[in-house]
């Protein structure tokens, strides 16, 4: 039986950091993923109302398919300022593309933001947000231990009509392969079954962890919508008011194509965790990284790309899960 890294988190793919900072005075906050040196990357944008930055980048037909770092950010479209700060002091430290000899290096920090702009915090703040302030500090916190659920991009994230969070899960394959998926909850759709305890994600799940509760009677998957009375009294039925944002991870040497895939595939494990996903209110993304240190041949490596792709959906369905669990 397959069985999560050592820390069931997206750290256990070897080399990737992970640093949270939260406002509670704002209630929001920011998650900076970092991938030293640059790591192959992609993006796949299937919600109708993302806020993202540097997802043309990533496009695989373009020269600069590497990411030095990702931003997941509360605040709204002020949230994409996080990306701003984690440049700023990533340049500063030598890290980023040498455009030009004596000129700053140029990190490719992509970034994805969720709306908690209507959450009680106090987002008087004028002119000066304070997300390059969290994304700098989530940046120097960066390791291979953080956090879940009320902390990060989770801190004021709602799923559904409960509390969302931030969540994460891995899965080592046995054969050098590890995969890992962290996720910013904040979706319209419901991550519970009717019956308002049991995760749709719960057939995913290993060693309880998001409270390894089993549908006890069959429960048909008929309404396509939780409650949406309640739903449009909190504000949620507008168009970039909710979403789902997450990373998966692998370290297999994947090209930006490939990643493409992974991160085409990942998507599937939003569907699992969440419903409905990809609606217009939500701004669902998924970016998809590689380390490259995991060759994967030739002769299999298409079948081995399906596996992770595969495993990357039931980490980011885990991640999910996860988020909203361990935030309530």
């Amino acid at each position: 039986m397959l069985r999560p890294g050592p820390r069931n988190l997206i750290t256990d793919v070897p080399g990737l950091l992970i640093g949270n900072a939260t406002d509670e005075n704002v209630a929001s906050g920011v998650t900076v993923a970092r991938f030293p040196g640059g790591w192959s990357a992609a993006v796949d944008v299937r919600g109708g109302g993302p806020g993202v930055r540097e997802t043309e980048t990533l496009s695989p037909e373009n020269g600069y398919a590497r990411l030095h770092a990702l931003t997941l950010s509360g605040g709204s479209v002020f949230g994409l300022g996080a990306a701003d700060g984690v440049t700023s002091a990533l340049s500063a430290a030598g890290e980023g593309f040498p455009v030009r000899p004596g000129a700053p290096t140029a990190p490719i920090v992509g970034g994805a933001v969720l709306y908690d702009l209507a959450n009680g915090g106090d987002k008087a703040w004028g002119v000066d947000p304070p997300y390059r302030r969290l994304g700098q500090e989530a940046l120097a916190a960066a390791g291979e231990a953080f956090e879940l659920g009320s902390v990060g991009a989770g801190r004021g994230a709602r799923a559904g009509l409960v509390k969302g969070g931030l969540g994460s899960a891995s899965l080592d394959l046995g054969d050098g392969l590890i995969v890992g998926a962290l996720a910013a909850v904040n979706p319209v759709g419901s991550v519970f079954m009717p019956d308002g305890e049991t995760f749709w994600a719960w057939p995913f799940e290993i060693d309880g962890e998001f409270g390894g509760r089993v549908p006890t009677c069959p429960q048909r998957a008929i309404e396509p919508m939780p409650d949406d009375s309640r739903l449009a009294g909190q504000g949620r039925l507008t168009q970039g008011a909710n979403t789902t944002l997450a990373v998966v991870a692998v370290n297999a040497d994947l090209t930006p194509a490939e990643c493409k895939r992974l991160a085409m595939m990942a998507q599937d494990g939003l569907s699992r965790a969440v419903r409905p996903a990809h609606t217009p209110f939500d701004g669902d993304v998924v970016f998809a990284v590689a380390s490259g240190a995991v060759d994967l041949g030739q002769d299999e490596r298409l079948r081995r790309l399906a596996r992770l792709g595969s495993v990357a959906g039931d980490c980011l369905a885990r991640a999910i899960a996860r988020g909203v669990y361990l935030a309530r």
